[in-house]
């Protein structure tokens, strides 16, 4: 069994700071699922994920498009950090069953050369790749929130 690794956010000012840790921490791959809670910081965490990647544009949950594309710029020099041109920002928590993701072609996405971000994964579990990063995001009693990866 693989080692979990964690981080701490311990407020917002350090958000940057710990998604370039994770980053620089992750395992390879394509494909990272976030859990957790509504209202943990998912969308937050993925937002300063895409503002490291050099995305220009508004980064929002995409919660009634089901997926938002994002080009990536500004990492000349951080290939290994960062080696992909696109982003796809995935929110599945309207999917009411499966068949809208497949009608949406997920395999294009998951299986392509860009990163996939997936807030609620766990309504498509049975869809993810075996090699899915699976990211949980916890807050803590005293408002941190903890990265485990």
């Amino acid at each position: 069994m693989k080692k979990m690794k964690q981080l701490e956010i311990a407020d917002i000012n350090h958000i940057h700071e710990v998604a370039h840790a994770f980053l620089e921490q992750k395992p390879t791959g394509n494909l990272i699922a976030f859990y957790g809670p509504m209202g943990v910081g998912k969308t937050t965490f993925i937002k300063a994920i895409c503002e490291i990647a050099g995305v220009e544009d508004v980064v929002t949950s995409p919660t009634f498009a089901i997926v938002n594309e994002y080009s990536v710029g500004g990492v000349e020099g951080k290939k290994e950090l960062f080696p992909f041109h696109t982003i796809y920002h995935f929110d599945f928590y309207r999917i009411k069953k499966l068949e809208e993701v497949y009608d949406m072609g997920y395999e294009d996405y998951f299986y392509g050369d860009g990163l996939c971000v997936i807030e609620w994964p766990e309504l498509i579990e049975d869809l993810l790749p075996d090699d899915a990063i699976r990211v949980t995001i916890a807050q803590t009693g005293d408002g941190k929130r903890v990265i485990t990866f």
